[in-house]
């Protein structure tokens, strides 16, 4: 900017300089043109009074220098010329000055030579005899005038194009120093001139537009990358050439990669096979999704081409943590599997009995017996029934069950009656231990815990055996333990028991009836309970379990 002003400043003042000199010129040319013709006419008038006083005589020895007085009759012809011989000279009664002299009594003009590059000026008075007396005086031209004055002429260029730079230097950097001293983070506390006012006003505006927007981006870089980093699920964004442009903490983590990866090639950071496909055919245009095994565990990728006009800018990748996923699938089909073959042994018997109630091939004592088994078979699949049904209602959450204040001790005496014909029957001791302890919950799953863990505790117990039910309070939770001198669990297996259906023996398990769920669906009563649920147990010695609910 400061050269612009520089070079205008500069040719503002040579056009100036010039075109004083032109007019200055041509106006003084003017002016002295004028005064030469005055004066001209003054020196003729002059004349011609010597002409009428002496006639021919005043011409005698007449010193004339820079004017040529010409003498002419009313003919037009010349009797006396001071430069040139009259004899050669042409008639001059045409000329402009003399006709008007003759016509009124005076009369001038002027000529240009382009010859001789010189303007000369002529002046004519009539004389009382009717002749006529001429003078005229030659001027030089304008350019010829320039000419003359080149020397100082070019002198006052110079000097003038010296004071026009350094004026110039001065002026441009006075004007643009307001410009470069301005704040532009406070753009209306600058002092500068007024015409900058409104532009100080915009880029003020135009600040506080960018501040809100940086803030804005700023809040939603932070919420982005928060939202990003507390993703449990990995995800990598990548540019067109593989190169990693952010990577979450989980994706870090999951493929054993720090911040210094970011510009790596993410094949440098992981060589599995199906993940560099996966990506080529991202980079290529093509989503598409697989499955990997990373550190033991099963992992499903999606990778996605970003792309901006139709060109592939880069891809995205995601990383989703599968593993439970294909255990709840495994255990789905375990379920369903088992839930079959449960329902398929009581109906097989059942039709068994009845084809042979039905074809009068029982014997009319073995009636009452047939139709026993029946019952009891029945009775079976209805409880197991009614336990997978509470299991899908657990599954669910439970949202439908209204929450109560409640005595875990009351309740566990009413599970402990309930089970009493059952204990007597397989000549196990029930006893309940402990101080009342009111926890907020839903009476019939807390119920069903106890109920089940006591029920399992009976079914495997040894004969005289004894079942302890304890109720206490500890570290700000209620403890309820079930204690039996049974069987007990083999450690390997102590993890598994709570799994719909598993069965440590299972002709033990058949031998003693049940569905199998009972410990599934304490598991998932303790679950909307927030309760944990600990196994300590001894092959031959009996099981505690303890459940621990926070207050």
């Amino acid at each position: 900017m400061t050269k612009r002003i520089f070079r205008s400043i500069c040719l503002v003042a040579l056009t100036v300089f010039l075109a004083s000199v032109i007019l200055i010129m041509g106006v003084l040319y003017e002016y002295f043109s004028n005064a030469l013709q005055a004066q001209l006419k003054m020196q003729t008038l002059l004349a011609a009074q010597g002409v009428t006083n002496e006639g021919i005589a005043y011409f005698q020895d007449l010193q004339v220098k820079n004017y040529r007085i010409s003498w002419i009759d009313t003919e037009g012809n010349v009797i006396f010329d001071s430069a040139s011989d009259t004899a050669e000279m042409e008639n001059h009664l045409e000329r402009e000055e003399v006709r008007e002299a003759l016509s009124a009594g005076y009369g001038e003009s002027s000529r240009y030579s382009a010859t001789l590059m010189e303007r000369s000026f002529y002046s004519a008075q009539k004389l009382e005899d009717g002749t006529i007396l001429r003078l005229s005086i030659s001027q030089n031209s304008i350019l010829t005038l320039l000419f003359s004055m080149a020397q100082p002429i070019c002198i006052i260029f110079v000097i003038s194009l010296i004071l026009s730079v350094v004026l110039a230097t001065q002026v441009s950097r006075k004007i643009v120093k307001p410009f470069n001293e301005i704040d532009l983070d406070h753009p209306l506390s600058n002092e500068g001139y007024d015409e900058l006012a409104p532009f100080l006003r915009r880029i003020d505006s135009q600040q506080k537009q960018l501040r809100r927007q940086k803030a804005e981006l700023l809040q939603k870089e932070n919420e982005l990358c928060t939202i990003i980093g507390s993703m449990n699920e990995g995800m990598i964004l990548l540019n067109q050439k593989g190169k990693i442009i952010s990577i979450n903490s989980a994706a870090g983590k999951l493929l054993d990669a720090d911040t210094d990866c970011i510009g790596s090639d993410l094949l440098s950071i992981c060589r599995n096979l199906e993940l560099q496909e996966i990506l080529a055919r991202a980079l290529h245009g093509e989503p598409g999704e697989n499955m990997i095994r990373l550190h033991g565990e099963s992992y499903q990728i999606d990778a996605d081409p970003v792309t901006s006009e139709n060109i592939v800018k880069g891809a995205v990748i995601f990383f989703f943590n599968v593993t439970e996923k294909e255990k709840a699938e495994q255990i789905r089909r375990e379920f369903t599997a088992n839930v079959s073959h449960e329902l398929k042994t009581p109906l097989h018997s059942i039709s068994g009995y009845a084809e042979l109630l039905k074809n009068d091939m029982v014997k009319e004592h073995d009636k009452i017996p047939f139709a026993g088994k029946i019952y009891d078979e029945t009775g079976r699949m209805i409880r197991l029934v009614e336990d997978i049904i509470t299991l899908s209602h657990l599954d669910e959450g439970a949202g439908d069950m209204q929450r109560e204040t409640i005595d875990l001790y009351t309740l566990a005496e009413r599970a402990l009656q309930s089970l009493k014909p059952q204990a007597d029957s397989a000549c196990v001791a029930l006893e309940l231990s402990g101080i009342p302890a009111v926890l907020n919950g839903i009476p019939q799953l807390l119920y069903s815990i106890v109920y089940n863990l006591c029920d399992n505790a009976i079914k495997y117990n040894h004969e005289n055996g004894n079942v302890m039910v304890n109720i206490q309070h500890k570290n700000g939770t209620v403890v309820l333990s079930v204690e039996d001198t049974g069987i007990g669990i083999a450690y390997e297996h102590q993890e598994r028991i709570f799994e719909r259906f598993y069965r440590v023996d299972k002709s033990h398990s058949k031998a003693v009836g049940g569905t199998g769920l009972g410990l599934s669906i304490v598991k998932h009563a303790a679950k909307i309970h927030n309760a944990r649920v600990e196994v300590k147990s001894h092959v031959g010695k009996g099981t505690m379990v303890i459940v621990t609910f926070p207050k």
